[in-house]
């Protein structure tokens, strides 16, 4: 026992030994934060768009659906990413190449969520202000909105998504 406490402590601590993505692919993400399930994957996913630190996708990823992969919102958001049907249909991607690309399926969402953000993060590079607060303005209330308003619309959910989440991902530990 205290020998798997030195290695995982090793792991956590030693970042200067092993790196922060060593830590990160052996799958130490803070106990609750992201399932068990889904580590691997939200880390694979991660470096589809490294701008986007992962701690924010886990951090999204949760807010989105509580990690539910069949979740639906009342606005007809679908899957564990929360995509609309009609932003589905343009953004997902068969990520685990089974022959279809399946919103229902983590292994295509999750990965289809990080190639969303960094592709909303192109098409906000001009907007002023922070471009991270601006992607996940992006993700939820869509690129146009964010670039209409010079920023972060002032819809009250999109403002309180973009806090929730640079908040959340604040807790995520590795």
């Amino acid at each position: 026992m205290l020998v798997v406490a030195a290695v995982a402590t090793a792991l956590l601590v030693g970042v200067g030994v092993l790196g922060v993505s060593t830590a990160r692919r052996a799958g130490l993400i803070g106990p609750g934060e992201v399932p068990q399930q889904y580590r691997a994957l939200v880390l694979e996913a991660a470096e589809l768009c490294p701008k986007v630190p992962v701690e924010v996708l886990a951090a999204q990823l949760a807010n989105e659906s509580s990690w539910d992969p069949r979740a639906v919102s009342p606005a007809g958001a679908q899957g564990i990413a929360q995509f609309m049907p009609r932003v589905w249909e343009q953004v997902g991607k068969d990520a685990n190449d089974d022959g279809r690309a399946d919103v229902w399926d983590p292994e295509d969402a999750i990965p289809s969520a990080a190639a969303f953000n960094c592709h909303n993060r192109r098409l906000v590079k001009d907007v002023s202000g922070n471009r991270l607060r601006n992607t996940l303005a992006a993700y939820n209330a869509g690129f146009a909105a964010v670039r209409r308003y010079g920023g972060v619309p002032p819809y009250p959910e999109t403002q309180a998504y973009v806090a929730r989440i640079l908040a959340d991902a604040k807790t995520i530990s590795w």
